[in-house]
């Protein structure tokens, strides 16, 4: 193996575990965006239950929308960035379903 090979074997890797570094955080503030929401939803489910106001009730329903919308972004934001980064993966989305995954979303 020449020393130019095993430089492009060494920046590969590299580049791997880059790849994988940012989706192990980007998971991390999905999952963290969601159980945000799962705690709000909890705080919306109480406040129904105990008679909470309309106003307190709508403030975390809406807290709840905000964070789900969120998190569906870096969700589809994530999949656009993994479809440029590797076209021929086979999971990659076409741009016509990225395209409807994020007006979903809206």
């Amino acid at each position: 193996m020449t020393t130019e090979t095993v430089a492009v074997a060494d920046a590969a890797v590299s580049a791997g575990a880059a790849q994988g570094a940012a989706h192990a955080a980007n998971q991390k503030k999905i999952l963290n965006r969601l159980r945000r929401a799962q705690g709000q939803l909890g705080a919306v489910i109480a406040a129904v239950e105990s008679g909470g106001s309309c106003k307190d009730v709508v403030t975390q329903l809406a807290a709840v929308s905000s964070a789900l919308d969120k998190a569906g972004f870096v969700i589809v934001s994530t999949a656009m960035r993994d479809c440029i980064d590797n076209p021929d993966t086979p999971n990659a989305l076409t741009v016509d379903e990225l395209e409807k995954l994020f007006l979903t979303l809206a």
